[in-house]
């Protein structure tokens, strides 16, 4: 768009930026289902030529700002004759958000999967490679499989990076035109290149932008980093970025380490609390104090340990004793086949491959009297915001970015703007309801649930943990009502329990794993009733978290509804002092049913804030880490993402 038309915007809207963009995008909107309109009479043939040709055209040098609303005209038309479905309007305008590097913040249910065909279709114009990053697997596959035709319709190849692909298959897929994978799987080939390749003092910066293979050694299967554009952006750039990817160095267990993890975890059992060590739970570790390092030196040891030093005795016990009171099982890990398998904490998704550093893993196999599997060091890492800042072009889509656009800016590089949406929200949202005990909340859902069911509405109901969704999915049986549970143990039944959500009376349990990706379709009955109404039983740890819970609810303009229910047992209050929290319980003067007042809310959003507050240090302080590890390896003239040069 011109200089002229951006400034009459700007003045139409009173010089506020945002409000200027939403207006010019929604003009250039307008004007491109104009143009789509006209495409209709082409034949397939002649479709396919035109896509041809306004790739030549990318590839000769024309702008690809000049080619959006021909591009753009083009991904519609295609989209109504591969899917049956046009972009609407408002989907036109977060794709021209999404192209021009901003975070389109739309909400559920606005069809964020079909407008990222746009930009993915333009981006790929001039052959550099572009990728659609996804949560997870699922949405991975089912995304280039539903998508793809569209672009394939315009003369475009498609692939996908999935878990269990071997290199030459994951090099293909690169290949394509358009890639759709998760950010773990891209980020981890982003290593295993920098492994083939090797560290080499003639690395420079722009190693940090494409993958070149010494001579001899196996092709990289990435083919660099041109545009990226991420799906649940908040999700992956916000909550999975306090954690690193790292790729494991095998260390073989000998003897006398698994003797120190077995011993470390019974030594807990002889330690007291605030004596002999000091367990913080905001920052969800343990610390010896003098009295117990005196203690666990005196300890009987087995003769395996008597060659240790007693430093590494000393961490060894810390990490047990947090893995004894920071991390629970089915909430922050599940067994599965004997083996410790760790839950997400942002989605409610096992993390298959995955491990704690440091010894904690093992300290956790050792509480659970599992197999001791080998401690692993560190082959090569990468901070999830140092992978994405290796995108030449980088743009994402979510239901909840404002909240963090100040991160996402600073951290990024990325603007926030919220698009409207193609109907009007009318989500109705109750009272919350805060109650003394988990076990007079539950009886208050219980009851709750069954007024809904005798409504006709189909409910959710949102829980944040494995352990917090069995305990509650018992309490219904108990009461005689139907349910079905969706947690990190039924993540493959995934897609077939929420396409049956949405049926009258029924009532489907889920940690957060069902926020994402997969729409529930409501029942005629269901929507004269009234619609989808979400329970929520706990405050997340994010207020982020908690709408893409309540957003499910209402979509497209779908009526719908959303309650908390609260309790001061609940797991968001296991990052206080637990006399605290036993002082506030007893405190609490509660009706006979166990109801507590509306002022309570305020304590239970200072813990949220609380900790909303402690994961953003823990980011800033890992970005932080990171930046100063890269200048310091630059500065060496080594490869910044290999460990192997570290003793």
């Amino acid at each position: 768009m011109s200089l002229p038309a951006k400034i009459f915007h700007l003045l139409k809207t009173g010089f506020m930026p945002a409000p200027a963009r939403r207006s010019r995008w929604r003009a250039m909107a307008r004007r491109i289902i104009k143009q789509s309109e006209k495409m209709k009479d082409m034949s397939d043939d002649e479709l396919l030529s035109a896509g041809r040709k306004i790739r030549w055209e990318a590839k000769a040098g024309v702008p690809l700002a000049t080619l959006l609303p021909e591009a753009y005209a083009l991904v519609r038309e295609s989209s109504r004759r591969v899917l049956g479905i046009q972009h609407f309007e408002v989907q036109i305008m977060g794709a021209i958000a999404l192209f021009e590097g901003h975070i389109a913040e739309m909400q559920t249910g606005e069809g964020k999967t079909l407008t990222a065909t746009m930009p993915a279709f333009l981006r790929a114009l001039p052959g550099q490679g572009c990728h659609v990053i996804t949560v997870n697997d699922y949405l991975a596959k089912r995304d280039a499989e539903t998508m793809g035709p569209v672009h394939v319709k315009l003369g475009l190849t498609v692939g996908k990076i999935l878990e269990n692909m071997e290199p030459d298959e994951r090099r293909r897929n690169y290949a394509a035109d358009i890639t759709y994978g998760t950010s773990k799987e891209m980020g981890f080939d982003f290593l295993r290149d920098r492994l083939r390749k090797g560290a080499s003092v003639d690395d420079g910066p722009c190693m940090r932008r494409y993958v070149r293979t010494t001579q001899g050694s196996e092709e990289p299967v990435q083919r660099g980093h041109y545009f990226a554009l991420i799906d649940e952006a908040d999700s992956i750039l916000i909550d999975e970025a306090r954690t690193p990817l790292i790729i494991g160095l095998t260390k073989p267990n000998d003897p006398a380490t698994v003797n120190l993890f077995r011993w470390s975890n019974r030594a807990t059992f002889q330690l007291q609390p605030r004596e002999d060590y000091v367990y913080e739970p905001e920052r969800r570790s343990a610390w010896l104090t003098d009295t117990g390092c005196r203690k666990v030196v005196l300890m009987s040891k087995p003769s395996l340990l008597s060659s240790m030093d007693t430093e590494r005795i000393y961490g060894q016990v810390e990490k047990a004793l947090t893995a004894k009171h920071a991390f629970e099982r089915d909430r922050d890990y599940v067994i599965v086949e004997n083996k410790i398998v760790i839950v997400d904490e942002g989605t409610g998704r096992v993390m298959d491959g995955r491990k704690w550093q440091d010894g904690l893993h093992q300290a956790i196999e050792a509480k659970e009297l599992v197999p001791i599997t080998a401690a692993t060091g560190e082959a090569a890492r990468i901070t999830v915001q140092s992978f994405f800042r290796q995108y030449t072009n980088l743009c994402g889509m979510t239901g909840t970015a404002l909240p963090a656009r100040a991160e996402l800016r600073k951290t990024y590089k990325l603007k926030v703007t919220r698009i409207p949406t193609n109907r009007r929200c009318i989500r109705r949202g109750r009272p919350y309801r805060i109650f003394k005990t988990q076990q007079a909340k539950r009886n208050a859902i219980i009851e709750e649930i069954r007024h809904l069911i005798k409504a006709g509405r189909s409910i959710l109901i949102g829980t944040p943990s494995v352990e917090a969704s069995e305990a509650l999915g018992e309490a219904l049986t108990t009461a005689g009502i139907e349910h079905l549970i969706l947690n990190a143990r039924y993540h493959e039944q995934e897609a077939a329990i929420v396409e049956k959500a949405g049926l009258p009376g029924r009532v489907t349990i889920a940690t957060n794993m069902a926020g994402r990706g997969t729409d529930i379709l409501l029942n005629d009955e269901v929507r004269k009733a009234g619609g989808l109404h979400v329970i929520a039983t706990e405050l997340h740890s994010s207020k982020r978290i908690d709408r893409q819970l309540i957003g499910r609810s209402a979509r497209q303009g779908d009526p719908g509804g959303y309650q908390f229910f609260l309790s001061l047992e609940d797991e968001l209050l296991r990052c206080r002092e637990p006399r605290e929290v036993q002082r506030k319980i007893r405190t609490a003067m509660a009706d006979r049913n166990g109801e507590l007042g509306r002022s309570w809310l305020s304590y239970f959003r200072r813990v949220q804030r609380f900790l909303e507050k402690n994961h953003r240090k823990q980011r800033k302080h890992l970005l932080k880490q990171e930046r100063f590890r890269l200048e310091q390896y630059e500065n060496m003239g080594l490869d910044p993402f290999l460990e192997l040069t570290e003793s």
